[in-house]
């Protein structure tokens, strides 16, 4: 009966760890991922902050500001990002040192399952 569950329970490990090899993300999927988040962030913060600082007009401008810099912030976070491979998952770590005046942050994010979720970010 103990072999039994021993062997059910070593079939149901090795199967999610098949699942979470096989669908562990990479980085060209990462830097995709990094690059919406960071457009996200900084239009919800940054332009949401100039329109109470500037006037709400200027906050669409800063939204198209933030489009245009996006070839320059997915390569920014391409050099900074640095990658730990651990076959069922991926650590992705990075200093994202961004123009003055935006804040200095690193961000720590976990890759498993297809899915990015980031577990540590915090200012410098």
């Amino acid at each position: 009966m103990v072999l039994k569950k021993i062997g059910t329970l070593g079939i149901i490990v090795a199967g999610v760890s098949a699942i979470a090899v096989l669908t562990n993300p990479g980085e060209a999927g990462y830097r995709k991922y990094a690059d919406d988040k960071i457009k996200t962030e900084l239009k919800a913060q940054i332009c949401t902050q100039v329109a109470e600082d500037l006037g709400v007009w200027l906050e669409g401008q800063c939204h198209i500001l933030i489009s245009t810099a996006s070839p320059y912030l997915a390569e920014t976070i391409s050099q900074q990002t640095q990658r730990q491979n651990f076959y069922l998952f991926s650590i992705y770590q990075a200093d994202l040192v961004l123009p003055a005046p935006l804040p200095k942050y690193h961000v720590a994010t976990i890759g498993i399952f297809g899915n990015y979720h980031i577990y540590r970010a915090k200012k410098l």
